[in-house]
């Protein structure tokens, strides 16, 4: 007799159209989706690029979703990530920018198979590079994220941040990138907790508290305002702490000090990303939830407004905007 989960992967087969992957460093996520761009079926794996060896991906997608796979033809998977870098699975070359949103399918590669299961695009990154003032830059995966912004808006004009241990900042013109700058912000944020001397004063913040979240407005508007100061004030935190008799005890401390760091560092992120006056559009957040609303309130914090997209959303958007200009 045919189980429940036997049929839901024979429905899941007989409806499949294609594949959606977003590939990181760290792990992948898969989507399959019919043939009107509903997701029908999902999977994740801790297998991300650093797990990985070139002729290793093939094998670990099967895994994930070869139940979903009908017999009668290849399925068609379009991968966005670090499964295209110079390190992944094959690399698909950064485009350049300025660069239309709705054309990265142009840039795809495809990487030879060992099997005939899959027909595999794996979608470029875009880098950017500016000689005369030594500035270049990358980003790989958070492209397709933009481009989720113009699935559905084609000419989309605008500044959008996607907060992280790298985050992006990256300026939009008609559907194309124009500009784009990474900081550092969440992975400096990460090595002085841990690896500096306020690893003695750093706890876990909570900014729903309101102690943590005056501390991470305060030190937001501290750097925004007076960001040639960041080093001094990084040190002014374990002072603080050795000092300041008005801070809470206990965990609460550390919280507070935590919340006080990562206003700092990400006040100095908005100093350099966004000094253009408050009166324009609001800034477009992606990425998760919690970080987004971090984010949100440092920005409300020196005067601007925002808005917020779901990360998946957000990269499955992209991912059928590239499918389509591929059937194009």
């Amino acid at each position: 007799m045919e189980s429940s989960a036997m049929r839901e992967t024979t429905e899941i087969a007989h409806q499949l159209a294609w594949i959606a992957v977003d590939w990181g460093s760290s792990n992948l996520r898969a989507w399959g989706l019919d043939q009107h761009d509903k997701v029908i079926a999902q999977a994740s794996s801790d297998k991300g690029m650093l797990s990985l060896k070139a002729d290793e991906y093939e094998a670990e997608l099967l895994r994930l979703v070869s139940d979903w796979l009908p017999t009668n033809a290849p399925t068609k998977v379009l991968v966005c990530g670090m499964a295209g870098a110079r390190q992944g699975w094959l690399e698909a070359a950064y485009l350049p920018v300025p660069t239309r949103l709705d054309q990265l399918s142009q840039g795809a590669v495809t990487p030879g198979l060992a099997g005939s299961q899959l027909h595999i695009y794996l979608l470029p990154g875009l880098s950017q590079t500016h000689s005369a003032t030594a500035h270049f830059d990358v980003m790989r995966g958070e492209e397709t994220q933009l481009a989720g912004l113009v699935a559905d808006t084609p000419d989309f004009s605008g500044l959008a941040c996607l907060p992280g241990t790298h985050a992006k900042w990256a300026t939009l013109e008609a559907g194309a990138v124009t500009q784009f700058t990474t900081y550092l912000t969440g992975e400096l944020y990460k090595l002085l907790a841990r690896q500096s001397v306020l690893q003695h004063s750093i706890g876990s913040d909570d900014l729903n508290d309101a102690a943590c979240r005056d501390a991470f407005v305060t030190a937001v508007s501290e750097s925004y305002e007076a960001p040639e100061t960041f080093s001094s004030r990084l040190f002014g935190v374990r002072a603080q702490d050795l000092l300041d008799g008005r801070l809470p005890t206990g965990k609460m401390r550390g919280a507070v000090l935590a919340a006080r760091l990562s206003g700092l560092a990400i006040g100095l992120e908005l100093a350099g990303a966004c000094r253009e006056p408050s009166s324009q559009a609001p800034i477009t957040l992606i990425g998760n939830q919690a970080l987004c609303q971090r984010y949100t309130l440092a920005l409300n914090a020196i005067g601007f407004q925002t808005r917020h997209v779901d990360g998946d959303e957000a990269v499955l958007a992209g991912l059928r905007l590239a499918h389509h200009a591929l059937k194009a």
